[in-house]
Formats: structure tokens, C-alpha cells, sequence
């Protein structure tokens, strides 16, 4: 009897009068076992309780050890003895197709005790005897191995990953938690897997950039290194890296392979690996047993339903050796195919999630406190309130019949500081030969330009006026022009300053000394590849840091760092500066070009 269904539940309405048949002593049963069986498939799961291991006693015969499983449908399957079984006397054996067979538990009803019965009146299913008993047993079978139903796990859904490297020899991918809490511990793993007989070794190496968690060492940089990695076919190896979430104010993140660091041979021969290769975590406030909680919980029942129910337990696979007669038996394989059952039934599958998380694996067993994670959290109190401060490249167009005392304005500008009192001020920006640094060299002169004539400066003598409108936010800059020039454009760097309301400026802080930079200020990329700016603090303490690109049309980059170029070529601005202190501020550059540029050059 195969039961399948197991709800909705509906149970006998007794009442005075009412005439009982089989058929409602028959649904009394049902009722109270498919409850049962619901009960044990949602508190117990599946898998073997106690008992039931498999060995093989020679080359023909196993022994099947006594003991408990639970079905995927709920039902109880005992075996109240250790049985012997020759191989080919095992149901299904004659069916096998390959090397390698699932051994399978199964329930089985038997009706036995024969009867004399009363009722036989005569009609189609009238008869002499009946069975008067139905005794719940077990069946063993084989099947093979790759027939074996595989089940829906909750991991699918937990878990996201990431393909570094995939060909007809090997995988590699990254798996790690979909959503990681906020200032917790998290294990990243790197998954190797052979997909070929041949016997050939990998070597893969490689950067990660996790702009939102810390390495032990404090970075933001992760290195991956595999060597000589030889595996058998289907066989799939596991090395865990551990990191910290820090506690930043982003709701979620991105762990990139850093553009240019990957490298993989087979056999030491170079093969081709992903190419920007990213993954997406989620951050959550939660802590980890609660988020564990919350992620097995929420799976409604059409969820559990995706993957169906195994009427059986895989017991054992079998690796089998094919003679001119018969099969023998190579080896027992039990190792991630038995599942064993621990009460509550959720309890295996948050004891495994939460090995992400935690380190120590005797703090899983209840009642332990996570350890304390390090106060590397990428913020710090503010000593002072200081001003809020904005800047960027204003243009103002002349024209071609643009001369002397002409008045040209520039177009309607946005500072970015809101509404309120806001300080502007604008300074001619060009760009010279300097000897010193045997390059060009940008300048930025504030004030009148007349007073630098004698350094042969670029600059264009300009009486400039700001119109700052502070309800709006915005202001206009004017320039008068105290020279004929053949310039079209006049380009000016403006900065705006927003102070505090009220006396406390909150200046007193000193910054001298003080500053951050990035550890590659610029760099080279693939128009749409992705980069993490990673920030390095200088005399100071490590704090919020916020990014923005200076030019419209630049690409896009997140609150944490993760710069996207665009598609169109180009050297593009990003400015990097301390939240709380606004003033301390550097910049980087993306050199974008289109893939395959330098390989042309």
C-alpha cells in the first residue's frame, strides 16, 4: 500500500444510530495513522533513527544490521532482526544496469492470520476466509545508484554560490550563506569537484575582494590557493576560508574575483577560467541561530512538496564488479548516503547551517554563547560635529565671440548638501608641465589668477561671482572676463561647505597627519567588470567611508566600494571620503577599455 497523501486529515463523526462498516473502522485508522505519519515526516524527517548498517560479509552475501528508520512518507520501518542476504536474492538485483546500487528500505504491509467469515452472502467479493491481521514489515531492494531520487534540501535555498572555473575535468565554486549576519562570523567555502576519469591535477589561484567582511589578518582581500589538486571521478573536495561581517550600514554586498588574479592549469597546462565572477550577500541583523530559524521555518509545504517524497531509505551504495555470471561486491559505501535521524528533525539541519557561522563546533550543542567577534566594525564615534562638505567640476561655455568684460554664467548646479546656509567657492582648474614631478601636474587657483601671471600660468583672468540659493539647494556661478581669450569653455573645481547649525562647529579636531588612500588608486578593467576599491586609513582609526562617482555616465558604484565601469572607454573619477569627516577625502581612477584593447596594441 502506497500512501502518498497524508492530508487533509478528515476523521469519523460519530452520532446515536449510525451504522459502522469496515469502511469507517477502515478511515478511523487512516485518520489517526496518516496524523502520526505527518508528525514524524515534519518533527523526525527521513532517514535511519537507529541501527541498520550495512557490511559485506564476502564477495556475494551482505549483512543488514537490525534497527529503526522513518520513510519519507512518515511510516515506521522496523527491523527487529540482523538479516543475511545473498546479493542476488535481493529484490531488484536482476534489473541493475551499472557497477553501481543503492541497498533500499522499505515499508511493507502484510495481511496474515486467515479466518473463517460470516458474511458470505453470496456477492462479488464475498469469500470463505479472510486475512484478519496486517502486519507492517519491510522490504529490501536494489536499484541503481543513479535512479536514486535526489531529495529537495533546504541548503538550495539557504546557500548561494559562485563558478570560478568549469570545463570537462573540473568545477570550482565558491558556497557561502545567501544572507550572513552583521558583525558575525561567516565561512565561505571553495567546492573543487572532478567531472572526468582521466587523472589529471588542478591548480587554480586566485583573489577575492569582500569589501564588507574581514579576513583573519584584517584585509578585504582573500587569496585562494589550490595546488595539485587529484581527484577520482565524481568525487568533490571542500576548503573553508572564514570571515567577519563587519557592522556597516549596507543592506547587502558583493564578493568579486579580482579582474586580472585568476589563474588555473590541469596538468600544468593553462586552462580558461569565469570571467567576473560575482556573488551577492544579503545582510541581516539577525544572529545566526535566529536566522538559521527563520530560513528553515519559512519553507511552506509546497516547498517541501518540490522534490516529493521517497517511499524507501537508502541504506548503503554498492560498488559492484560484473564477472561472466555474476556480480561481486568491491565495496560498502554508507559515508553521504545513509541519513540518520536526531529529534527534533530540524535540529541535523541547523546544527549544518550553523557550522557557517561558528567556528567551535561543541557551540552548537545548545546553550553555548558565540564568541566574541573583533570590534573591526568600519566605524567610529565622531570626536566632533564637523562640516558637511561637496565638491566637483563646474563648466561654464563662452562661446566663439566671447571678448573682454563679457558676463557668461554657468548652468543651474546642485550641491548635494541640502537646503540651508551653504559656503561656495570656485577655482580655476588647469593643468601644466611640472618639472618636479616630470609629468603634468593639475592646479586649482582660488582668488584672483592675476597674482600667479609670473608663473606662466594657463589660467584665464576671470572676476567670478557665486549666487548660492539656499532654499533650493543649488547655486549659479558668473564670470566676467578681464582679457580677450580664445577659450570656449572655462572649467572650474567648486567646493561647498555646510556647517552645523548653532556655535558648535565641532573644528577643534585636529586632522593634521591624517588621511586615506587606497591600495590601488588606478586601475585597468573591462568595460561592465566590476572593482572594489579597498580603503587603507592613515593616522587614524578606521571609519565609514562613503563613494561617489564626480561625473554623470561614469558606471555605477555601491555604498560599499564595488565599482562597475561602463560601457563607453574612458578615465573615469571616484571619490572616496570619511562620512564623519567629509574633509578627508582621495580619489581613484578607472581606466576603462573594451575587452581585448591591449591585445590589439
Amino acid at each position: 500500500m502506497k500512501n502518498t497523501k497524508l492530508y487533509p486529515f478528515e476523521r469519523n463523526r460519530y452520532y446515536s444510530g449510525k451504522m459502522l462498516t469496515s469502511a469507517d473502522f477502515q478511515a478511523e485508522q487512516t485518520y489517526f495513522n496518516n496524523k502520526r505519519r505527518f508528525i514524524n515526516n515534519l518533527m523526525y524527517g527521513a532517514g535511519v533513527v537507529c541501527g541498520c548498517g550495512v557490511f559485506s560479509l564476502d564477495d556475494l552475501s551482505l549483512l543488514v544490521e537490525s534497527g529503526v528508520a522513518i520513510d519519507g512518507l512518515g511510516r515506521e520501518i522496523v527491523m527487529e532482526a540482523s538479516v543475511v542476504k545473498k546479493l542476488s536474492a535481493i529484490e531488484g538485483f536482476e534489473s541493475l544496469k551499472s557497477n553501481m546500487a543503492s541497498l533500499c528500505l522499505r515499508y511493507r504491509e502484510e495481511p496474515v492470520h486467515t479466518v473463517y467469515t460470516m458474511n458470505q452472502g453470496g456477492g462479488d467479493d464475498s469469500q470463505e476466509y479472510e486475512y484478519n491481521r496486517i502486519s507492517e514489515n519491510y522490504q529490501l531492494f536494489l536499484m541503481d545508484q543513479q535512479e536514486a531520487a535526489e531529495e529537495y534540501k533546504m541548503e538550495a535555498e539557504f546557500l548561494t554560490s559562485a563558478v570560478l572555473l568549469e570545463n570537462d575535468d573540473f568545477s570550482v565554486k565558491l558556497v557561502m550563506p545567501a544572507t550572513v549576519c552583521r558583525g558575525r562570523n561567516v565561512k565561505l567555502e571553495v567546492q573543487v569537484q572532478k567531472h572526468s576519469p582521466e587523472n589529471r591535477k588542478l591548480t587554480y589561484h586566485g583573489i577575492l575582494q569582500v569589501p564588507v567582511f574581514l579576513t583573519p589578518d584584517g584585509q578585504h582581500e582573500l587569496e585562494l590557493n589550490l595546488e595539485d589538486i587529484s581527484l577520482k571521478d565524481g568525487e568533490t573536495i571542500k576548503k573553508e576560508y572564514w570571515l567577519v561581517t563587519q557592522k556597516v550600514a549596507v543592506l547587502d554586498t558583493s564578493i568579486l574575483l579580482k579582474t586580472g588574479t585568476a589563474r588555473a592549469y590541469v596538468d600544468g597546462a593553462a586552462v580558461e577560467t569565469a570571467a567576473n565572477c560575482s556573488m551577492k550577500i544579503m545582510i541581516s541583523e539577525n544572529k545566526p541561530r535566529e536566522l538559521v530559524n527563520q530560513e528553515i521555518g519559512r519553507m511552506s509545504l509546497e516547498m517541501k512538496n518540490m522534490g516529493g517524497y521517497k517511499d524507501y531509505v537508502r541504506l548503503a551504495d554498492l560498488k559492484l564488479v560484473r564477472t561472466e555470471s555474476a556480480y561481486i561486491i568491491e565495496e560498502v559505501l554508507e559515508r553521504n548516503v545513509k541519513t540518520y535521524i536526531t529529534a527534533p528533525a530540524q535540529e541535523a539541519l541547523r546544527e549544518e547551517c550553523l557550522e557557517y557561522f561558528v567556528k567551535d563546533a561543541e557551540l552548537l550543542q545548545g546553550g553555548g554563547s558565540f564568541p566574541a567577534e573583533p570590534e573591526r566594525s568600519g566605524q567610529t564615534q565622531s570626536q566632533g560635529r564637523v562640516p558637511e562638505v561637496a565638491t566637483g567640476i563646474l563648466e561654464i561655455p563662452l562661446g566663439e565671440s566671447a571678448r573682454r568684460g563679457d558676463i557668461r554664467y554657468s548652468g543651474e548646479i546642485m550641491h548635494g548638501l541640502g537646503k540651508g546656509n551653504v559656503y561656495v567657492d570656485i577655482g580655476y582648474e588647469y593643468i601644466t608641465e611640472d618639472g618636479a614631478l616630470q609629468a603634468s601636474a593639475k592646479n586649482t587657483i582660488y582668488g584672483n589668477p592675476d597674482l600667479f601671471k609670473g608663473e606662466r600660468t594657463a589660467a584665464v583672468d576671470a572676476e567670478t561671482a557665486v549666487k548660492v540659493m539656499n532654499d533650493k539647494g543649488s547655486f549659479i556661478v558668473a564670470a566676467r572676463l578681464l582679457e580677450n581669450v580664445d577659450y570656449l569653455v572655462l572649467t572650474y573645481r567648486w567646493i561647498a561647505i555646510k556647517f552645523p547649525a548653532g556655535n558648535d562647529l565641532g573644528l577643534a579636531e585636529n586632522y593634521n597627519g591624517k588621511s586615506i588612500s587606497t591600495d590601488t588608486p588606478t586601475v585597468v578593467m573591462g568595460t561592465k567588470e566590476s572593482h572594489y576599491f579597498h580603503v587603507k586609513y592613515n593616522n587614524m582609526e578606521s571609519c565609514s567611508v562613503a563613494y561617489e562617482l564626480t561625473e554623470p555616465g561614469s558606471g555605477e558604484i555601491t555604498s560599499d566600494g564595488i565599482y562597475t565601469a561602463p560601457a563607453k572607454e574612458g578615465v573615469y573619477e571616484i571619490r572616496i571620503y570619511c562620512i564623519d569627516m567629509p574633509i578627508i577625502c582621495t580619489y581613484a581612477y578607472a581606466i576603462v577599455k573594451k575587452k581585448g584593447f591591449e591585445e590589439e596594441e
